[in-house]
């Protein structure tokens, strides 16, 4: 890291795809003390599209030319497809770089803790990017739970449901196991690590996991039920197969009931060009889309009160990182946190397929915190 305390941190993205043009790059520049140094991308339009987006950035095209000249960077942020992601985050490590990890940052639990053991005995982040916990809706569900206003939560429903009836290809939706693609561990990897973020620990895991469209191979259609060691239970559906779609949380309490329709805004934003500002609206949405609080009656008749959604705030993620790495904040998501929610994946993998329920032994020293 820079000598420097007021200079801005040095950023290496490595992936222009999806998650790298519409998530990190955009928030990486527009966050207070960090600088898009390098794009790493062997892809001849995306380098143009990187270059024409921010045209003082530097193109590598493979990772290998970012150890050589480890020094001249303060983080790596990991956003090519899912197999690479272990081995290129182990390479950052051992390369003296801190790391950010587009989620899932691993096939498997086990790779997972053991690349939180690397960037421990390298004295180095290592973080993944879960920016569901910045949105709206669970920014403004967390705080109704800590505020009591639900009593005792007994059940949380989350849907991430969309309609797609054809296939698109590509690796997210490959079966190959190589691959790490499916619905299970892509929209997966964010509906359970909120529901851990909320509510702890899991104990036991059931999960149907269907292949529905024709020519798909993984799994497009997918239902997971948690049994958390708090006695609360989740079920948790992800689907591009919905024609019809739910609310994207229904959460019971003993006192009342929260139900909130619609995502997110700030990727539909981001998707469209529109970044984030100081001092300027975002993630807001209007009055209309305001989830409702209520007991004895649906909200779509009428009942409850509106309660109004708190921004979304993905520009937070980065701007913790940043203080993570001076030292003066807390790693936003530990890769411990992500190993836990890889637990309940591949619990429910294996519940899929054996058609059982699985339980789980946590572990004492992981928590998810809300």
């Amino acid at each position: 890291m820079t000598g420097n305390p007021t200079a801005p941190l040095r950023v290496a993205l490595v992936g222009y795809g999806l998650a790298g043009s519409v998530f990190h790059a955009p928030l990486i520049a527009t966050t207070e003390g960090l600088v898009l140094d390098t794009v790493v991308t062997s892809n001849e339009e995306r380098r143009a599209q990187a270059l024409a987006e921010f045209p003082d950035v530097r193109i590598a095209a493979s990772p290998d030319e970012l150890w050589p000249r480890a020094d001249e960077l303060d983080l790596v942020v990991i956003a090519s497809p899912n197999k690479t992601h272990v081995a290129l985050a182990t390479a950052a490590l051992r390369a003296g770089l801190p790391v950010v990890v587009d989620k899932p940052v691993a096939g498997t639990a086990a790779e997972a803790r053991e690349l939180a053991a690397l960037a421990d005995e390298r004295g180095l982040l290592l973080s993944v990017f879960q920016n569901r916990r910045w949105d709206n809706d669970f920014r403004t569900l967390a705080r109704l739970i800590d505020d009591g206003e639900l009593g005792d939560v007994q059940r949380f429903e989350s849907r991430f449901e969309r309609w797609r009836p054809q296939t698109k290809g590509g690796w997210r939706e490959s079966a190959d196991p190589l691959e790490i693609g499916g619905l299970l561990f892509d929209l997966g990897s964010h509906v359970v690590d909120q529901a851990l973020t909320l509510f702890g620990p899991a104990v036991q895991v059931y999960a149907e996991c269907d292949v529905r469209r024709p020519g798909a191979v993984a799994d497009d259609d997918t239902f997971l039920a948690i049994t958390h060691v708090n006695g609360v239970r989740s079920h948790l559906y992800v689907s591009a197969t919905t024609a019809q779609l739910g609310p994207r949380f229904r959460v019971l309490g003993s006192a009342a009931g929260y139900v909130k329709y619609g995502l997110d805004p700030q990727e539909g934003a981001l998707r469209e060009g529109l970044r984030p500002a100081a001092g300027e609206p975002w993630g807001e949405e209007p009055r209309e889309l305001w989830g409702r609080l209520g007991s004895g009656e649906s909200p779509l008749t009428g009942g409850g009160i509106p309660v109004p959604s708190l921004p979304g705030d993905y520009p937070a993620y980065y701007a913790a990182v940043a203080a993570a790495l001076r030292g003066t904040g807390e790693n936003p998501v530990t890769a411990l946190q992500a190993a836990a929610t890889l637990d309940v994946l591949e619990a429910a993998r294996r519940s899929a397929r054996e058609g059982t329920s699985v339980t789980l032994l946590p572990h004492p020293t992981e928590e998810h915190s809300a």
